[in-house]
């Protein structure tokens, strides 16, 4: 028999050190060649780490969330015969276990000190009582107890079975509602708690993809001066608009459809973003703060905050801005598939410019997105809600329409983003959303 060292390999250029996100496998398994061990999380993927060689694991790197670098030991496996290039003899003689012996003389002085002290007699076990009479009765309420209180709060401590001598009277010692209120929250011992379920306290490492949304979020808060600004928009054309584009679609042929995704709201509004930055290139930035340097990029690489199982991830939609309303449609189904499965590539979750967060009907009234560092900007879109206002009747004059409005908030960085540069941004963008024909005109 010999051993294997699985050292971690290079895994990627520039990478040092690799996070331990999950073991497929624990020492005793036994494994065949390419079955895959541990997947280890880098700064730029998840990568799926696979045995060389068919044996027994005796021997792991560490745990789930440890970090190991480049090089060093990932598993030891145990194989049959002997590895090339390696001496048999030493490795026979590394795998021999020491079995440690107690000195003969030593075990003498135990066995004559064992004889010397006799071992003291057992103490009879204890007979329980069988006499019933003796078993206390359950405690139950007093509730004829010398305490301060009006006839409505006794009624009610009766139905309710409380004894008035225990709920803590207020500071002239009459017993009220309000007490017996406080009696009921903090006495769930005696069934009169809230019916939520109490559930054991439970501790979660923060390992993996966790780990660096913590990370990435704790450092963004603590580099970055955020403001928030948020400003109202009327989407009912542009959602008429997007249901006419769509039932046309319906109309079409099946080849052209499969080319064609349905249009939701996103590539509506990346559309309307894509042609507002040019006359505000502060917003479409990365800034090195170690560097002290601000770059403006002309391309709008996007960043789509999807929520996925392990957490949240920004796959990125390259140069957004030279894409029309179905190909941006298609690229943000693609993409999000591509996230939620755990297949998005590494390229595509990195070089975002600006970032896109939505949570669609859960959106909330406003919302104050935490900027995606370095980048100095990110758009929430908050849900349509229907409500009604005032509209020009034609004639002069105003009538009450009903009207789907809905909330755009950015969060910018205001190092480099001024507050009067953000509103006038999203000003800019609301008058696409609210006159959506020029969203396809060029």
């Amino acid at each position: 028999m010999a051993r294997f060292t699985f050292n971690l390999p290079d895994i990627g250029e520039g990478i040092a050190e690799a996070e331990i996100v999950s073991w497929h496998v624990k020492v005793g398994d036994m494994i065949e060649e390419d079955d895959q061990v541990a997947d280890m999380m880098t700064d730029k993927a998840t990568v799926e780490m696979e045995s060389p060689v068919s044996g027994k694991v005796v021997e792991v790197a560490g745990e789930t969330g440890d970090v190991i670098a480049i090089g060093s030991m990932l598993v030891v496996i145990e194989v049959e015969g002997s590895l090339p290039g390696e001496n048999a003899e030493q490795d026979e003689a590394a795998e021999r276990i020491e079995v440690e012996t107690t000195d003969a003389s030593d075990a003498d002085d135990v066995i004559a000190a064992a004889k010397a002290e006799p071992s003291p007699e057992p103490a009879p076990a204890p007979v329980p009582e069988t006499n019933q009479e003796t078993t206390p009765a359950a405690a139950q309420p007093n509730l004829s107890a010398k305490v301060l209180a009006s006839p409505a709060v006794r009624q009610r401590a009766k139905d309710l079975g409380i004894d008035l001598g225990e709920v803590k009277p207020a500071a002239d010692g009459r017993v009220r509602h309000a007490d017996l209120d406080a009696f009921l929250s903090y006495n769930g011992a005696n069934g009169f708690s809230a019916a939520g379920a109490t559930r054991k306290d439970e501790e979660i490492k923060v390992i993996g993809l966790r780990r660096r949304i913590a990370e990435n979020m704790q450092a963004a808060k603590r580099h970055i001066p955020h403001f928030t600004y948020v400003e109202e928009c009327d989407v009912t054309e542009l959602e008429r608009m997007r249901a006419q584009l769509n039932e046309g679609l319906l109309r079409q042929d099946q080849d052209e459809r499969s080319v064609r995704q349905k249009l939701t709201m996103m590539p509506l509004l990346i559309a309307a973003i894509c042609k507002t930055i040019p006359q505000f290139p502060m917003i479409n930035a990365r800034y090195d703060d170690e560097a002290n340097v601000i770059t403006r990029h002309g391309a709008v690489h996007l960043g789509i905050a999807a929520q996925t199982d392990n957490g949240l991830m920004v796959p990125v939609i390259r140069d957004a801005q030279a894409q029309n309303l179905w190909q941006l449609a298609r690229e943000i189904k693609r993409l999000a598939d591509a996230a939620r499965d755990g297949k998005a590539k590494s390229s595509e979750l990195s070089g975002s410019t600006l970032t896109l967060t939505s949570l669609g009907p859960l959106g909330g009234v406003a919302t104050t997105p935490v900027i995606n560092r370095p980048e100095v900007a990110i758009i929430g879109p908050n849900r349509i809600v229907e409500r009604p206002m005032f509209v020009p009747d034609g004639m002069g004059g105003e009538r009450i329409e009903k009207r789907k409005l809905m909330n755009i908030s950015i969060s910018c960085d205001h190092r480099v983003v001024d507050g009067y540069d953000a509103a006038s941004f999203i000003q800019e963008v609301k008058k696409l959303l609210e006159t959506p024909v020029m969203l396809l005109a060029d």
